[in-house]
């Protein structure tokens, strides 16, 4: 019985690894068989062999032939949505409108639920009439220290300079616009009464007796009284300066034929004395004496600690209802509620007419174009996995049918129980027919597949990758110079893929040759063993201690 012992610890060491390697489902089984392994131990001896020595082990005799091996990963979880949220709400107030149901599919931004917001939209108007004068304040503030020409013309003169300090009132400058002259004097009432604005007239110049064409622009609307009883009305023409015209000038005018009662000077078209508005002191002068100014624009600019405050406190006044406004704005938008993704309504919870509290759940939306699980995978496997790779899904509720997944990403954060580390891998799955969220399902991992390859029971090979077969075989030719069971020979051998049953041999065993070994129970092959690729060794699982068994028949 020394030999059943010892394979019943190689026995129960193997499950303990498997244990790590299998999902929920799995791990019932692995229960199961490692009870009925136990038993069946003690019938070991009945096998076909042809042992030697002491006649405490019988060896299974099985051919080298060729298989199709998958080295895979399983477990289980729980079917997600591809996304979901949940629509809550910020205000409080009476549902308008709901216009869905539960089921029905909704687009991302449709609207979902409308509130009364009476109430929101009076604090927005309230909010704009205080940013408007909020603007207007700062913009004044901001221009203030700029002095602009209030007429067209030329800069007669010019006051100031940089460094100079000012005060309100003082003199800036003065702009004239000499371009365009005017000349007012008087008619006799009765003839003025027929002249009209853009009639042509004609201007004489005294002294020169040169003759300009001018244009009435104005006519007094009363008459005045003159000496000997006369009565005139007072006439203003426009005359295009030729250059020369200055306000000292005297001239006559004749309008329709008739002369004018009396001469009269010039005078120009604008005339304009720009004066400080406020204190400060000139930082940039931006015209010089005689040049063309528009109308508008800065002439000087003034500074100042005292201006520079003004500007910042009308400035932050200005951001404060820029944020009251948002906050206001915000707050109305909070009143039509819209879907955030496009997905299935699963949830609904109010409906129109119904009073609404701020915070709470309005209903639930799920995206199903696609369904997530998460696997975990164990410390010893992890390295074994990579997002892309493909995952075979299957469901007791979708009995018969088989989905494939793909691994969408891998955690670098693991959780640890029981001594053992895990770390979630998410597989998304696309073709969703008959799968819903809430399910749970099994999944499996292909890590590597060898096609029509030699291959033995795992349990044939034993650590140092060493197999027993019979001497007959024909690879025992290449025998290792090492004890063996009477009629056996050990052979090295080079192992590549495995999975829980067979091992792929890449040499050292070939077509025809007969490997033995004591297995481990009458209907599973499932043995750790070292020195293979893909294999891990040691581990537990509940109610066993650790394992480093091999299986194998041991040497002498």
């Amino acid at each position: 019985m020394g030999a059943a012992l010892e394979k019943s610890t190689h026995v129960r060491r193997a499950l303990a690894a498997a244990w790590r390697r299998k999902g929920p489902i799995q791990r019932k089984w692995l229960l199961l068989a490692a009870a009925a392994a136990i038993l069946l131990i003690a019938a070991v001896l009945v096998f076909r062999g042809r042992g030697r020595g002491r006649g405490e082990a019988a060896y299974l005799e099985a051919p080298v032939e060729r298989r199709t091996i998958a080295s895979t990963l399983t477990g289980s979880g729980t079917l997600l949505p591809a996304n979901s949220y949940t629509v809550t709400t910020l205000v409080e107030g009476d549902i308008l409108t709901a216009d869905f149901e539960e089921g029905d599919l909704v687009e991302k931004d449709t609207v979902l639920y409308e509130i009364d917001s009476s109430d929101a939209a009076n604090n927005i108007e309230k909010s704009q009439i205080s940013l408007n004068q909020a603007q207007r304040n700062y913009e004044d503030a901001a221009d203030s220290g700029n002095i602009k020409a209030a007429v067209s013309g030329t800069l007669f003169s010019l006051a100031v300079e940089v460094g100079d300090e000012v005060s309100p009132g003082q003199e800036i400058a003065v702009i004239r616009d000499s371009a365009t002259m005017k000349l007012t004097v008087p008619f006799p009432a009765d003839d003025a009464k027929g002249f009209y604005t853009g009639q042509a007239a004609e201007v004489l110049l005294d002294g020169s007796f040169e003759t300009l064409e001018g244009t009435v622009c104005a006519v007094s609307g009363s008459d005045i009284v003159g000496t000997g009883n006369t009565v005139t009305r007072n006439v203003t023409v426009s005359v295009k300066n030729p250059g020369g015209l200055g306000v000292e000038q005297a001239a006559s005018v004749t309008i329709g034929g008739v002369g004018c009662a009396a001469s009269g000077t010039f005078t120009y078209q604008a005339e304009s004395t720009v004066a400080a508005s406020l204190s400060g002191t000139v930082a940039a002068v931006h015209a010089r004496e005689g040049s063309s100014v528009s109308k508008g624009q800065t002439l000087v600019t003034l500074g100042g600690d005292a201006l520079e405050n003004s500007i910042l406190s009308a400035r932050d006044s200005l951001r404060n209802a820029e944020l009251s406004m948002d906050s206001t704005q915000n707050q109305l938008d909070n009143y039509t509620i819209t879907s955030p993704i496009e997905g299935t309504v699963v949830d609904k919870q109010y409906k129109s007419g119904d009073t609404v509290e701020g915070g709470k759940t309005l209903c639930t939306i799920y995206d199903l174009s696609y369904l997530e699980m998460t696997m975990d995978i164990d410390e010893l496997d992890i390295g074994k996995v990579a997002v892309g790779q493909s995952v075979q899904i299957t469901a007791e509720a979708a009995e018969g049918r088989t989905y494939t997944g793909v691994i969408t990403k891998v955690s670098v954060l693991g959780t640890t129980s029981g001594g053992v580390t895990s770390y979630p891998a998410t597989v998304r799955i696309e073709e969703t027919e008959g799968l819903r969220p809430g399910m749970n399902v099994d999944a499996e991992i292909v890590l590597e597949q060898a096609e029509n390859v030699l291959a033995v029971s795992v349990e044939a090979v034993s650590r140092g990758n060493l197999v027993l077969i019979t001497e007959d075989s024909p690879s025992a030719s290449g025998a290792e110079e090492r004890e063996a069971p009477e009629g056996y020979v050990y052979v090295s051998v080079e192992a590549g893929v495995s999975d829980d049953s067979y091992a792929q041999i890449l040499s050292g065993l070939q077509e025809g040759d007969t490997a033995a070994y004591i297995p481990s129970s009458g209907d599973s092959g499932m043995m750790v063993f070292g020195g293979m690729g893909g294999v891990p060794m040691g581990g537990g699982m509940p109610g066993g201690g650790p394992g480093d068994g091999m299986g194998g028949g041991p040497g002498r």
